[in-house]
């Protein structure tokens, strides 16, 4: 995709001052010897076993003792006592609260720490974010905040060089191409399969380039936590017996040869024997674990005896140095080396750390809550494009102060591994999701404040958050109302509308006064649901007036609509099964299900009875906990499947695992596609890794993958793609098959350290959750499949805001232009070209991320380049410049430089077959704007 991008001119200087200071940061190494990189480091979740906020403050120590205020209290302390040591830091989200905490002296010393380079930030994002049920946009979302915060609090120094995802159960291709995109030099990740393990550790291929879409190679480095004796035994912990943290019990460093206990012999003799080399002369020890340093004297007082006591070995021909390093130092030594590394190009799902326990159950885990991330995720962006199209009175209006960051905040935190992952505790869990609501109801006064100044109108907006189980009491108990759906897409969309009401016949009208098609159901706890179709213009809103019938049926509507068809036939069944989870009394493992682990204890699952009924649409009554409405609206190709599911009965003592299933006649040879975080597509293959020979012990388990927002299954002649409204697991265990994980409820723990089963209850469902959602079948050519997945799925992930006013809204005729409605872009953007971001930066500008969502040769027309002219781009709003950046907006994209990486030559005949080559694109820029319509703000 191309454009008029305006960019700043490029200093050279700054280059040179960076690659400096860099380098006189670290700690020199020794050519002829084995340099060993110890990284001191603390692994904070932003919440798992308690609250983010119990995390900080060191509450709730009856749970897990941890405190973060204090690691950090005490490591800038530890640091100051002796310039060599080093330290790394990772979550921004509890940095930032720390540092807002400490006076303007201390904040002074810590940015000499961090010029010194003696702590250095890695990653730096809000949090360390999943990588199987995040959403791309979200993720870019809370990299781009944390990082912010650095680069506005720190400068140069501040910015990361490496990604540091040591935790995350699997890695996702497009999070090692997002991180290329935003300017790091390599990405170190802590979980692979063991299999794959065992075979890298043999062929020395445990650093390893990863090529994710695009030029860009991301230099990737296994740094597992269960590596067998002789690589690296540690992973994010320090190695067996060198524990010195308060939590750990290893005996310290005593070195007075008078004293009876002295060790030092004996701990440089264990130290020298675990120091085995990976591919260069350098290695990398990670010094530290889970909320590890609040007394960080413990840890430096023993690295220093450490260091020096190693390092004394080599007068007496020892070739092995020990320095304090980071993971940007040791990066930095491989990139010197100037070797060629192993190549891989598909992803590192999915992770089983034995034989029988693959980490695909947490693909679906919590599955309410996933649901509720992705519609925040929607309610984000609308807050944050309403904040820049309705100007300053949208922070400042008729309705009160409203902000969009309480919800990025909150939205940041969700993507945590141990957040929308679903792998925390309930109150956990309910923390999150207070988390998110508290943020909506803030972006509610934004939005509300906006619309007002783009409608003229300072009417009382009412949000109904609850028409997914079909409660609204304005439109339960108001005979006129209208309802604004405002579009967060660049390009028109046509949404179906159901709203619980109590009547019986009703009319409903556009913004031009002209009848609408609708119809009125029996569903849910409102006596009926009044249903029609609505057509809101890119980035903008239409309103619709609803009114009560007081005589007869509604007057039929002068348009008319059809069904769309491609003409096409396959056979298709579907159907709802649960899996039996297993126990952990099992012949071959004692691992159960649980939140992380999906084991079932058959490959057969168990097929849920269906009786039908139907009534005016097709609705499906499979058990008591099991139903499905079908729907196919006018205008529309694609299939809707509204499940619900839940209270799952657990008479069996067993805990139940439920799926849907598609079978068709489609002929997939055993192969099936799934989304990347939403964003490229890969191929999967049963019972097949790209990268090594798969030795399958788990034939349902060992065959899950995460589906972001689609997954299908083709052959020549057909392509049947499902998109998810959610986050969710699933596989294709026989030819021609499609399924999905909707719902888990688990009796037992899987022992992966989150201590208590997955049984979900609440106020409202006491006997267990109940979880509504929806799928959408989309039957093309394979040939033009992307053509119509593309847009549905976004659709999906960004979908309409209705807002609602009691008694009507008359609408300002200055901005409802020829009574179709208000855009604010001159016109829809073309098909292949998805607007990411919008949001106000400063006061003086605003973040645009712009980008082609088509993969090379996915499509005959929508992958092709596309221009966009900026200049035209909006109608309320007169761009007057333009920065593009890198897409974590924190370096200009002119004064990007990342280390060159050479791949093996000969790698590609190993690595996987793709869908297709890509060539994704994405635009970040700051934009200058003057506002062409503001009123009086």
């Amino acid at each position: 995709m191309a454009a008029g991008w305006q960019q700043l001119a490029v200093a050279p200087l700054f280059f040179l001052l960076l690659l400096l200071l860099l380098s006189g940061s670290c700690h020199a190494t020794k050519p002829n010897m084995l340099n060993v990189h110890l990284v001191p480091h603390t692994h904070d979740d932003v919440g798992w076993l308690k609250t983010v906020d119990q995390y900080f403050y060191g509450d709730r120590n009856d749970i897990q003792h941890a405190g973060v205020q204090y690691i950090l209290d005490s490591v800038v302390d530890q640091l100051l006592k002796n310039p060599d040591r080093r330290f790394i830091y990772v979550e921004t989200a509890f940095f930032y609260r720390w540092w807002k905490r400490q006076s303007s002296g201390e904040q002074q010393t810590v940015k000499q720490l961090v010029n010194e380079g003696r702590l250095e930030f890695v990653n730096g994002g809000w949090c360390m974010s999943d990588e199987a049920t995040t959403h791309y946009s979200a993720v870019v979302d809370q990299m781009t905040m944390g990082l912010r915060f650095l680069n506005e609090t720190f400068g140069p120094c501040g910015r990361p060089r490496v990604a540091w995802h040591i935790d995350p159960f699997g890695h996702a291709r497009e999070h090692a191409s997002m991180f290329a995109q935003m300017g790091y030099d390599g990405f170190f990740f802590g979980r692979l399969d063991y299999q794959d393990r065992t075979r890298r550790m043999l062929a020395q291929e445990q650093e390893l380039l990863w090529r994710a879409n695009i030029d860009p190679l991301t230099f990737a480095l296994d740094k597992n936590k269960k590596n067998p004796p002789g690589i690296l035994p540690n992973g994010y912990n320090p190695p067996e017996g060198f524990c010195w943290d308060q939590s750990c019990d290893d005996p310290p460093i005593r070195d007075d040869p008078d004293l009876e206990d002295y060790n030092v012999d004996d701990v440089v003799m264990r130290f020298l024997a675990i120091a085995t080399a990976y591919k260069t002369n350098h290695i990398i020890m990670t010094m530290g674990s889970d909320f590890q340093y609040e007394n960080a004297n413990l840890w430096y007082k023993n690295l220093d005896k450490l260091i020096r006591y190693v390092n004394a070995r080599q007068g007496n021909g020892s070739r092995v140095n020990v320095v304090y390093s980071t993971p940007s130092c040791y990066l930095q030594e491989l990139h010197r080396a100037n070797l060629t590394w192993a190549l891989k190009t598909d992803d590192f799902f999915p992770y089983a750390d034995s034989a029988h326990d693959f980490w695909t159950g947490y693909f679906t885990s919590r599955p309410a809550l996933k649901r509720y991330e992705r519609v925040s995720n929607s309610h984000l962006q609308t807050c944050n494009q309403l904040e820049v199209l309705g100007g300053p009175v949208s922070r400042n209006g008729p309705f009160g102060e409203g902000n969009s960051q309480t919800m990025k905040k909150a939205m940041a935190v969700a993507q945590h591994h141990d957040a929308v992952s679903g792998t925390e505790k309930q109150h956990v869990a309910n923390d999150y999701a207070r988390r998110l609501a508290d943020g909506w109801r803030h972006c509610q006064v934004l939005v509300s404040n906006s619309l007002a100044a783009l409608t003229g109108s300072s009417a009382k907006r009412i949000y109904c958050d609850n028409l997914n189980i079909s409660v609204c009491p304005l439109t339960e108990s108001s005979k006129k109302f209208s309802v604004s759906v405002y579009n967060p897409l660049a390009r028109p969309v046509t949404w179906p509308v159901r709203l619980p009401v109590n009547g019986t016949a009703y009319t409903v009208s556009d913004a031009k006064g002209q009848p609408v098609d609708c119809q009125v159901s029996n569903r849910g706890f409102a006596i009926n649901e009044l249903v029609f179709q609505v057509q809101a213009p890119p980035l903008g809103f239409s309103t619709y007036s609803v009114s009560l019938l007081q005589d007869g049926p509604p007057p039929a509507a002068a348009t008319k609509h059809q069904v769309m068809c491609t003409g096409q036939s396959i056979s298709l069944t579907q159907n709802f099964y649960w899996y039996n989870a297993s126990d952990g009394n099992n012949s071959e493992s004692d691992q159960p299900s649980g939140a992380y682990i999906f084991r079932p204890n058959s490959s057969t699952p168990f097929v849920i009875s269906q009786r039908n009924s139907v009534v005016q649409e097709v609705r499906q009554w499979f058990a008591p906990w099991v139903s499905q409405v079908v729907r196919l609206y006018s205008d529309s190709r694609a299939l809707e499947l509204e499940w619900t599911v839940g209270p799952l009965p657990i008479d069996d003592s067993l805990g139940k695992e439920v799926i849907t299933r598609l079978d068709t006649s489609i002929k997939t040879c055993e192969m099936f596609y799934t989304d990347s975080n939403g964003r490229e597509v890969l191929q999967r293959k049963k019972d097949f890794r790209p990268t090594w020979n798969l030795k399958q012990s788990e034939p349902i388990a060992g065959n899950y993958y995460p589906i972001n927002s689609r997954a299908f299954i083709k052959d020549d002649k057909d392509q049947l793609t499902v998109v998810t409204d959610r986050s969710q697991g699933g596989g294709s265990i026989h030819n021609g098959s499609l399924e999905i994980m909707l719902h888990r409820r688990l009796l037992y723990d899987d022992v992966r350290g989150v201590a208590e089963p997955l049984n979900e209850t609440s106020a409202i469902f006491p006997e267990g959750l109940v979880v509504r959602g929806r799928l959408l079948l989309s039957l093309e050519r394979p040939p033009a499949a992307a053509d119509a997945h593309r847009p549905l799925a976004q659709e999906a992930v960004l979908q309409p805001l209705l807002t609602f006013v009691d008694g009507g809204l008359s609408p300002d005729t200055r901005l409802e232009v020829s009574g179709r409605g208000f855009s604010g872009l001159q016109a829809a953007l073309p098909p292949a070209v998805h607007l990411l971001t919008l949001t106000q930066w400063d006061g003086d500008s605003v973040l645009l991320r712009l980008e082609h969502q088509f993969q090379s040769r996915e499509s005959r027309v929508n992958s092709q380049p596309v221009t966009v002219n900026l200049q035209k781009l909006f109608s309320t709003l007169e761009v007057i410049g333009v920065s593009e950046m890198n897409l974590s907006a924190n370096q200009w994209k002119d004064e990007m430089i990342r280390f060159a990486w050479t791949p093996q030559t000969g790698m590609h005949a190993r690595t996987h077959k793709h869908t297709h080559t890509h060539t994704p694109v994405y635009l970040t820029g700051l934009l200058r704007l003057n506002c062409l319509v503001c009123t009086d703000q």
